[in-house]
């Protein structure tokens, strides 16, 4: 777990942590700070920690515990209580809430999430309609986890940006039918399609989230 927070560790504390130097002692590395450089690191430190948050992952004491799931980088056990996308990524928007308290109440920074979103789906129907309802169903959900975290919790989140604003290519499978975006971008997985841009329904929804400060999500 440790190894996780390092390079966070020393960005938002300003020095490298004890069990990072005691392993590296283990090892025989000696990084020879000088106190300048510790002085440099120390008033160095960030403003505010960005983070990206799309799923949560469960962890077993024996491997054959229970069923894997999979998600981008991220590989970890199944969890029956979790919902999951049609690539297998368990949508936990509790899970997004609980980051955040950890986060924060570790470094006592404010907090920036630069990506968070659902593969979908998307069907464009003849009249050029796209209802990307499990889109929307899932940002609803993680955006009231933020309003909890700082309403009821007190984190310091100063921003939040979904992934993404229109479909592309998809970073973990390489394919344009995981779709992401508000816009829908007409190109297919075989090279097909004219490109041309549409929006869907969470277009216009999210644009009254935007309008509302997060107060009207269209329930």
């Amino acid at each position: 777990m440790n190894t996780n927070w390092f390079y966070c560790d020393v960005q938002a504390r300003g020095y490298y942590p004890a069990f990072k130097l005691k392993e590296y002692e283990r090892e025989g590395i000696d990084i020879h700070l000088s106190e300048e450089e510790k002085k440099v690191l120390k008033e160095g430190t960030v403003d505010f920690i960005s983070f990206s948050y799309y799923m949560s992952n469960c962890a077993a004491k024996q491997s054959d515990a229970a069923e894997t799931s999979i998600g981008n980088m991220s590989l970890g056990f199944k969890n029956p209580y979790l919902k999951a996308s049609d690539w297998g990524w368990q949508i936990d928007p509790m899970g997004l809430r609980y980051s955040l308290n950890i986060l924060y109440d570790r470094y006592q920074k404010p907090l920036m999430i630069v990506e968070n979103g659902v593969g979908t789906q998307d069907v464009l129907e003849e009249d050029g309609s796209i209802h990307d309802q499990a889109h929307i169903e899932y940002l609803r959900d993680h955006i009231k986890a933020m309003k909890e975290a700082i309403e009821i919790d007190g984190v310091d989140l100063i921003g939040y940006t979904p992934w993404g604003c229109i479909d592309l290519v998809s970073a973990s499978t390489g394919e344009m039918h995981k779709r992401y975006g508000f816009i829908y971008v007409d190109y297919q997985d075989d090279g097909t399609g004219k490109g041309a841009r549409l929006k869907k329904d969470s277009f216009d929804w999210y644009k009254q989230v935007i309008a509302s400060n997060g107060e009207d999500l269209g329930e």
